[in-house]
Parts: C-alpha cells; sequence; structure tokens
C-alpha cells in the first residue's frame, strides 16, 4: 500500500476534526482550514490509490 494513502486518510480525518472544531466553536478561519486539509488528504489519498492500481498492472 503506497504511503500517500496513508498519510492522505490520516491528513483527511485530521481536516474533518479541525473543520468540526471550527463549526463548534464558530471559528470561520478554522473550518475553512480544515476543509482544505480534509480535500488536500483526499487528493493525497486518491494519487496512492493510483500509484497502487500502477504497481498492481505492473507486477501482473
Amino acid at each position: 500500500m503506497s504511503t500517500n494513502r496513508i498519510e492522505g486518510a490520516a491528513r483527511k480525518a485530521a481536516g474533518s476534526v479541525k473543520q468540526a472544531a471550527g463549526r463548534l466553536v464558530g471559528n470561520e478561519r478554522l473550518q475553512a482550514e480544515g476543509a482544505a486539509e480534509k480535500a488536500a488528504g483526499a487528493l493525497q489519498n486518491a494519487a496512492g490509490k493510483v500509484q497502487d492500481a500502477v504497481g498492481n498492472a505492473i507486477k501482473k
């Protein structure tokens, strides 16, 4: 499994927590940072999935 998938999932989770915390305290900036981090994590995770798919295709 690609490290990008692991790091992306962790980053996405951290962004979700940050976004929820921002919502809870009414901090729009924290909420926006969390949303951005969540999106970046999702992209990183997707890149890791592509890496895994390419690696698996090469092994076949």
